[in-house]
């Protein structure tokens, strides 16, 4: 065990909140009944959760892009008891393609205060 003394480094969510490498989205997460603080990663917002102008065109948006990622995680996670959980939503990447079946991962951990946070990311991220 060890003592607050020995840190010699800590980086805080709210750090990465502030910083940009989550992006706090707990607001519409409450929409979606989501109880907890909730972010997702940077290369989750700027790889899924944001469209390109051709999206856009095609009626893609962010609010609606990011609901479909909380809806499908609160559904999934409240039939679940786990820390992590691993869930796949259907992402259309251009006009050319079918859409694309995506694995998130979701984590829920202890906060900056200790108390319960989600935070949804790559699968290969932590």
């Amino acid at each position: 065990m060890f003592d607050k003394e020995d840190i010699i480094y800590s980086y805080t969510r709210s750090q990465a909140i502030e910083d940009g490498s989550l992006i706090d989205v707990t607001q519409m997460a409450k929409e979606a009944g989501i109880k907890y603080p909730v972010a997702v990663t940077k290369a989750v917002w700027d790889t899924y959760i944001t469209p390109d102008e051709e999206l856009i065109s095609l009626g893609q948006s962010i609010n609606g892009r990011l609901w479909d990622v909380l809806w499908i995680f609160r559904t999934l996670a409240s039939h679940k008891s786990r820390d992590t959980l691993f869930f796949r939503v259907y992402f259309l990447m251009d006009r050319y393609t079918k859409p694309k079946f995506v694995t998130l991962k979701a984590l829920i951990h202890p906060g900056d205060n200790l108390e319960p946070v989600i935070t949804i990311m790559l699968p290969g991220e932590d």
